[in-house]
């Protein structure tokens, strides 16, 4: 798995795209903070975030989402590809890992808005509960890129749809949990290491775990 700094730097275009998503993101979780979630608008988040309306709905498309914030995505297609196509002599684990690791880049790389929404979304259940709805529909997601997947290495199980449903299920749960185990972890650390660099140590971990547990 290519390590998180190793990784080639983000051009100009896309360090700004992402320094003016971060920021709107901080301006929707001060004024939610200050003022209460419900009374926040769109054109005071914009103000704080010295951006104009229309600059906040090339990013969010409702002050909602912008709350909620990012998820992961497997909008990186190469990366999809690339875990499609591995064979059945790769484990699927380690591929799921770098998958995750590719996906998390789709996350903004900041402690503080992620650990600030965290506290908001305590507070809201019925945001809550929309952003648990919105990890589901990635969970599925990835479910389906599993069965694909397994059905590449292993073409019988193509001829036992249940059976390769569960065992895609069952391994995109592991892979999400793990994924989410790195997620907490990284927002409870206090030092620069990146989100996608813990995702990576999350997946050995539960490789070494796995060994240890069938010896």
């Amino acid at each position: 798995m290519i390590d998180a700094s190793e990784k080639s730097e983000p051009g100009l275009r896309e360090r700004k795209r992402r320094a003016t998503r971060r920021a709107i993101q901080h301006a929707v979780l001060d004024l939610a903070t200050e003022h209460g979630y419900e009374r926040v608008t769109i054109d005071e988040i914009s103000a704080a975030a010295d951006v104009s309306p229309r600059t906040f709905f090339n990013y969010f498309a409702s002050k909602e989402e912008a709350v909620l914030g990012d998820f992961p995505s497997l909008a990186d297609l190469a990366a999809a590809e690339d875990f499609l196509t591995e064979g059945s002599g790769a484990d699927v684990l380690s591929g799921l890992g770098r998958l995750f690791e590719a996906a998390s880049d789709a996350i903004v790389d900041d402690r503080t808005v992620n650990q600030r929404r965290r506290v908001l979304l305590r507070e809201h259940p019925e945001l809550f509960a929309k952003r648990m709805s919105s990890l589901h529909l990635f969970e599925d997601e990835l479910a389906e890129l599993v069965r694909r997947r397994l059905a590449a290495d292993d073409p019988m199980l193509v001829g036992e749809p249940d059976a390769l449903a569960r065992r895609a299920h069952l391994l995109s749960l592991v892979g999400f949990a793990t994924m989410r185990f790195a997620y907490r972890s990284w927002i409870d650390m206090d030092d620069s290491e990146p989100l996608a660099r813990r995702v990576r140590q999350a997946f050995e971990e539960l490789q070494q775990t796995l060994a240890a547990t069938v010896r």
